[in-house]
Order: structure tokens, then sequence, then C-alpha cells
């Protein structure tokens, strides 16, 4: 059976992206082929939808072209490995010391035995969606390969949307995987700080060469380094000589290094090496698909409807979306009222967004045309122009998120006479996101000239 899965899986991989078979196909197994009726494991529920929805049609045909009857495919979330979890704790107290890290401290040479990992942080409990799969599927081949292919690994993004989780998890993997692994996360501050104490105290041989017996160094909330010159030396000393040493890096910001202020060009580029990934706001079915999963974890009863409710009117980021979450939860227990009920009688209101104010479908046009330097008659003609094609496309894929218009409304807005065209603008948009980078920011930074 695990020959039949294996060469299905091979034949799948062959018709999908990378990063698609990595994060859906990775971590699945063939329970039964029996009378045709299939039985695939997968790690949770997600799983089951987007594997049902997206890839039925696929690994059907995958099986039966490996000479196994298929009559129907049903998906079961295959039960946690306790041992696993066991092991970890074992981990935890028996090699790593548990003094906290305390920036008002002096620092010690041992203090840094502490790796700052906080086991509840796995990807078992991180939801993968569209928002941030490509992300995924790097942090998992840094797990199965790290200090090689995405090293240094620099993830960025707003506040809120998993940064901590998935870089915390890729620690916690990897110790796992690797007992005997020397793995550091700390906040960029506490380095500063750490640094400000070592120096102060005549230590700053002593702090450095710490750092050089690492095997995983992570750093978060790089951005704060800004303005720190004498830390930014060290860390770019200490980054040279755990690059060499094929040690890996991960570092995370909510911005890219060239955005920060202050941090020096050669850093900054150092730090992209291997690209960068960020991790974006979640879709509509991404926000359900994590509150539906964070239902189970916490054993809740709760309506799909009251799910899509809250999904529907957070958004701002993942963090407000588990906070609102967690409050209707709470008040439900309170008055004895179902989530449904409280949101139908209006006992609660959840209206979190990051916009300000209003804005038309006209204010977009003109903004994306000012960004552009191009004038809204030009975004609105027929050119094909390759600066106006891309600035209509744009000024479609925002109307049409932030305003929730058809595509027939987006495209009589923008001067499009097919609404096809309108559906290719914006699918192009959506594609381009995953990975250009430039243009994330450029949309951010129109949507904040309009909402600011």
């Amino acid at each position: 059976m695990y020959d039949v899965w294996k060469n299905a899986l091979a034949e799948i991989e062959q018709q999908i992206s990378p990063a698609n078979f990595s994060t859906w196909f990775q971590d699945t197994s063939l329970i039964s082929t029996k009378d045709g009726n299939i039985k695939i494991g997968v790690k949770n529920t997600f799983y089951v939808k987007q594997l049902r929805n997206r890839y039925y049609d696929l690994i059907s045909t995958a099986l039966q072209n490996n000479r196994v009857t298929v009559d129907t495919i049903t998906f079961e979330v295959k039960s946690s490995n306790k041992s696993k979890i066991r092991s970890r704790e074992v981990i935890k107290n028996t090699v790593i010391t548990k003094k906290p890290i305390n920036s008002n401290r002096s620092f010690k040479p041992d203090s840094i035995k502490h790796n700052g990992l906080n086991q509840k942080y796995s990807l078992d409990n991180f939801i993968v969606g569209s928002n941030n799969d490509v992300a995924v599927a790097a942090a998992k081949s840094i797990i199965d390969a790290p200090g090689t292919r995405y090293n240094p690994f620099f993830l960025y993004g707003g506040p809120g949307l998993g940064k901590t989780h998935l870089v915390q998890a890729i620690g916690n993997e990897l110790l796992a995987n690797n007992p005997d692994y020397k793995i550091l996360y700390t906040p960029i501050s506490d380095f500063y700080s750490d640094f400000v104490d070592a120096v102060r105290n005549g230590k700053g041989k002593e702090f450095n060469r710490k750092f050089q017996d690492l095997d995983c160094l992570i750093i978060d909330d790089f951005q704060f380094i800004m303005n720190k010159e004498k830390s930014q030396e060290e860390f770019f000393n200490i980054f040279n000589n755990l690059y060499q040493l094929n040690k890996q890096i991960i570092v995370t910001s909510d911005r890219l290094p060239s955005q920060i202020k202050s941090v020096d060009e050669r850093l900054a580029s150092r730090l992209t090496w291997a690209g960068a990934f960020d991790l974006q706001l979640p879709k509509f079915e991404d926000k359900c698909a994590i509150l539906r999963a964070k239902a189970e974890l916490m054993g809740a009863d709760i309506e799909p409807e009251a799910i899509e409710y809250i999904a529907e009117h957070v958004n701002t980021n993942i963090r407000d979306l588990e906070g609102e979450f967690s409050t209707i939860l709470l008040m439900s227990e309170v008055r004895g009222l179902t989530p449904l009920e409280l949101i139908e009688n209006g006992s609660v209101s959840v209206n979190k967004s990051s916009k300000i104010r209003p804005v038309s479908s006209k204010q977009i046009v003109e903004k994306v045309a000012k960004y552009y330097q191009i004038t809204p008659t030009e975004l609105r003609s027929k050119s094909r122009v390759a600066n106006i094609k891309n600035a209509r496309q744009v000024a479609m894929f925002i109307i049409s998120k932030e305003l929730g218009l058809s595509t027939n409304k987006v495209a009589a807005e923008v001067g499009v006479k097919d609404h096809t065209t309108v559906m290719h603008g914006i699918k192009k948009i959506e594609s381009d996101l995953k990975l250009n980078f430039v243009l994330r920011d450029q949309i951010e930074e129109i949507k904040e000239k309009l909402y600011g």
C-alpha cells in the first residue's frame, strides 16, 4: 500500500506546483483501499476540505493509474503523536535551562543557553491557507534540510499574522528532529540589551562566541534594530560567521530590510539572499478555517453561521480574529446563549477593520492612477502599455477586494467592456502577490493613501 501511495504522489507532484504539493500532500498517508473505498490520512480538518475540494479528481486519477479501484475517497484526521510531544517535554526539562531572558539583567555567557522557544507553537496548529502557503512550504524545507536552500529565511508581514508562530514552530520541529541542536529564538530587542550588557561588562567576545556555537538562530521583530549601529555591526558579524558554517538563520520583520531606516545596505542585502517570504491578510475562507480549527482545538460548540459572521467582519489580522472569537465564546457561556443567538439579538458587535473611512471606486481609480504617475483617463483607456495595463489591473483588484463589486461593475469603473478581462486581471494580481513583494508593498501604500 505504501508503494501505491508513493507512486500516486509522484504522479500528483508532476501536475501541481512544488509549494502546493509540499503543503497539501507531504504529510498524507493511504490508510485503506478496501472495496474501492479509499481512506487517506491527513493532519487536520482544514486539509480534509482542501484536498476534497481542490484535489479529489487528481487523487482519484492518480490512484486509478496505479491499478487501484476508486469508488469513493474519504479523508480522516490522523491522531496526534503523543510520544513526539513527550520527547519534546523531556528535551525542554533536561537540556534547556529554564532561566528566562530578562533585558534588565547583567549579561552572563551561560544565560544564552535558554533557547526562548515556546512549545505551544507547532506546524500542527498553524493553519495553512492561500495567505501563507508559500511561506509554510519553505518552512517545511528548512525543517527537512536546515542551512541549505532557504538560508537565511526572511519572513515579513503585518502584526498578528503568525510570523512568531511559524518561526517558533520551525525551531520546535528542528529540536524534536535533532535533540542535540543548539537553537536560540530571541526578539531583536533582547539581542540589543544582551549586547549592551556584555559590552558594559567587558564580555563582548564571550557574547559573540556564544552565538557561533548555535545550529539555528531565530531573530524576531528585526525592524527594531534601526538606529542601533553597533548592534547592527555585531549582528552582521554573527550572521556572516553562521552563514559560512551553513547554520540556519531565520529573521522576521514587519517590512523588508530595504524599507527599514538606517539599516546597513550590506546587511539588508544579505538577509534576502534566499528571497523574502511574506504573510498576507487571510481571505474569508482562510479565516473560517482558522476559526473552525480553533473551535476544534478548544472543544467549543459554535455554529457555522457564527464563524462566517466573525470572519466577514474582522478584516485586520489573525490576532484580532481569534480575540473576537474568544470574546464571543465567553459571552455565550456567561449569558447562556449560543454564539449565533448572541449575534442575531445584537448582544455583540464585531466590526474590526483597518479601514478608517469609506471610499468610492472613483477615488480608488484616482489614487491608483496618481501612484503610477498616469491620469485616470489613461487608466480607463484601452492602452496596452505595460505600466498603464498594470495600474488598471491593480485598480481592478483593489475595487474588487475593498468594495466587493461584481466583475461587471468593476469593468465599468475601469473602462473595460468584458468582465472576463476583469477576472483575468484580478487573478493576475492575486498570483503575482504570492512572490512579488514590491507589488504587495505598492498596493499597501495605495490603501494607506486611500484610508489615511
